[in-house]
């Protein structure tokens, strides 16, 4: 990822801003097709789903276990086990684990890191394969490391998020048609040689559904076995915000869920893949500015009441919590070498022995 003008920040674990303005403006003139497409694509779908929206009744009935997911990262990792033991802590068995294209000579560690959290008790992983501008642009280097991938893992791994945060430049896509290229080499490959996997697609974050649109409702030859979204609501406020006077997070959901009915690229199933909020006085750590930021006992009621509405709504399968360790934005405090559980920690917990 640090290769001009992609570089990663690693106190946030997101890409920095591309200061490259000129660079930028050029690919997305490169693009312009596919953003009208995008916004033709969504002119007529969005108000058919926006009208539909209320009709479509989920089905989904899960345990807390079952729903609630977290996510945990090998650089997080001290050699100590401390991510292993908070996990046992927790209780959670549900985690996504992100694995970088850009570090695909290290994917052996990934494969001990994955296998490390079964040791005690067997636990369902989902792997994000984050992307890069090389894989984006060489299709070939990218089935290479895509067969690598599920070779090494699909026989104890069976869900894969194919790319991250599509409708961010900064972190590598510049149009949903680079988004289908990507994606066919890994559907592909699952259907000629790992019929077993799952993978997860189109990972749009935040309330953005003009990009799952176009994702969801094109020509192409795409299916998503499961739709995967990062969806963020008001990093100021509560889950019961309201953007456009009525999206809150129970109507974000109601409208990504009546897109995921009416597209025939997809099934019903739906994963929240990243959320969390941002928590005040942790700069740099924070992947956001003081503005947004929260205290932690605000943090930790939005985060319970994420969790009833998504849960409630009968219409996601699963919310993975993003992330165990992070100063600015996770359950814990590493900073100093000591490990700090926020409040949040302990709510999370709860919710996990507890009922919604």
């Amino acid at each position: 990822m640090n290769k001009e003008p992609f570089f990663w920040d690693n106190y946030s674990d997101q890409p920095q801003v591309i200061k490259d303005k000129i660079y930028k403006k050029s690919m997305r003139k490169k693009h312009i097709k596919d953003y009208i497409k995008l916004l033709f694509s969504s002119i007529f779908i969005l108000p058919i789903a926006i009208l539909f929206m209320k009709f479509f009744r989920g089905k989904v009935e899960t345990s807390n276990r079952d729903f609630i997911g977290l996510g945990v990262n090998l650089d997080k990792d001290d050699g100590k086990n401390i991510q292993q033991e908070l996990v046992e802590e927790l209780g959670v068995k549900n985690l996504i684990i992100r694995l970088p294209l850009w570090d695909i000579q290290n994917i052996d560690l990934y494969v001990d890191f994955v296998k490390s959290f079964n040791e005690k008790s067997p636990k369902n992983i989902l792997l994000n394969i984050m992307q890069d501008r090389e894989n984006i642009e060489n299709l070939e280097f990218l089935k290479q490391s895509l067969e690598l991938i599920f070779t090494k893992f699909s026989s104890f791994v069976f869900e894969y998020q194919i790319a991250t945060t599509i409708n961010r430049a900064k972190w590598g896509f510049f149009s949903v048609k680079e988004y289908f290229q990507f994606y066919k080499i890994a559907q592909n490959l699952k259907e000629e040689k790992f019929p077993n996997i799952k993978l997860l697609g189109p990972s749009v974050i935040d309330f953005e559904y003009y990009y799952n649109v176009r994702a969801m409702f094109n020509l192409g030859k795409i299916k998503y076995d499961i739709v995967s979204a990062q969806l963020y609501v008001d990093r100021r406020g509560s889950p019961q915000n309201r953007q456009y006077g009525i999206f809150d997070l129970k109507n974000k959901i109601d409208l990504l869920f009546s897109l995921v009915k009416l597209s025939p690229k997809c099934t019903d199933d739906i994963y929240i893949t990243e959320v969390n909020w941002p928590i005040k006085n942790t700069a740099p750590y924070a992947p956001t500015s003081e503005k947004e930021c929260v205290s932690n006992e605000d943090y930790t009621k939005y985060m319970i009441d994420y969790f009833k509405i998504a849960k409630n709504s009968y219409k996601i399968k699963r919310v993975y919590w993003h992330q165990l360790i992070a100063p600015g934005y996770g359950l814990v405090d590493n900073r100093d070498g000591k490990i700090i559980k926020y409040p949040q920690f302990y709510a999370f917990k709860e919710l996990l022995e507890a009922r919604l």
